[in-house]
């Protein structure tokens, strides 16, 4: 492989069904809290709309990058990862793309952990992504919307077999 090749995907969350949802929720906190005013202390008025506001805020920084080069494989989930994960090729056994089912096989989107074998999965959409198998039988899934520019990458330097 080329010293300096790089593959570089960078994903947030902008599913229109996902916002459509937190300003549903947004909007029914501020609607029942104007309502119900005399019901409430300021304190659950605040409360009531500014957790909303931060789980928008949240979805909206919330970002996963994938650098895969000769070394290895990096990835982060940020913010809750502020430093790469680092996954060096000698550690890896085989990996390869795949479909996948994130709903039934790791129970959504984000940072998830599968059931019955099959392991941690980092994603934000779609279903499609980067399946790792490491040395000692873990796995790791991570998400890509750029399915065939990182299998082309990864068969064009020699990491993954063409078929």
């Amino acid at each position: 492989m080329n010293e300096n090749q790089t593959f570089y995907e960078k994903q947030s969350f902008r599913q229109w069904w996902i916002w459509g949802l937190l300003i549903f929720v947004l909007a029914y906190s501020i609607y029942n809290s104007c309502d119900n005013h005399e019901y409430f202390s300021a304190l659950e008025l605040i409360c009531s709309i500014a957790v909303p506001i931060l789980i928008m805020i949240l979805f909206f920084v919330i970002k996963l990058e994938t650098k895969i080069d000769s070394l290895g494989i990096r990835v982060r989930l940020f913010p809750f990862h502020f430093q790469f994960k680092y996954f060096p090729w000698k550690n890896i056994q085989k990996a390869y793309i795949r479909e996948y089912s994130p709903i039934l096989e790791y129970g959504g989107w984000g940072l998830r952990f599968g059931m019955f074998g099959k392991g941690k999965a980092y994603n934000i959409s779609g279903n499609l992504g980067l399946q790792i198998v490491f040395k000692d039988q873990k796995k790791l899934l991570i998400g890509t919307q750029k399915s065939m520019e990182m299998k082309k990458f990864l068969i064009d330097n020699k990491i993954l077999e063409k078929n």
